[in-house]
């Protein structure tokens, strides 16, 4: 499939069609690397996850809430 690269406000955009993106597995909001070798630009989905901390609060229950841990008496200079 070709393409043209074009200007976008000050930059250069591709526009990817919607069945690339669906035969590629990739979602619309998905965050990518982009990687540049030997003349190529090569798109692949981030490996870095990112957690939203109210997701996951949201998701503690009594099920898997966990005792408090001890972990011994200090050994320096701990704050207690």
């Amino acid at each position: 499939m070709e393409a043209v690269i074009r200007k976008w406000g000050n930059s250069p955009a591709l526009r990817l069609p919607t069945t690339v993106l669906r035969e590629a597995g990739y979602q619309l909001e998905q965050k990518v690397d982009l990687i540049v070798s030997r003349g190529r630009i090569i798109i692949q989905p981030s490996e870095k996850v990112e957690y939203d901390l109210d997701a996951l609060i949201s998701g503690i229950n009594a099920t898997n809430a966990h005792d408090e841990v001890s972990f011994g008496s200090p050994v320096g200079n701990e704050a207690l």
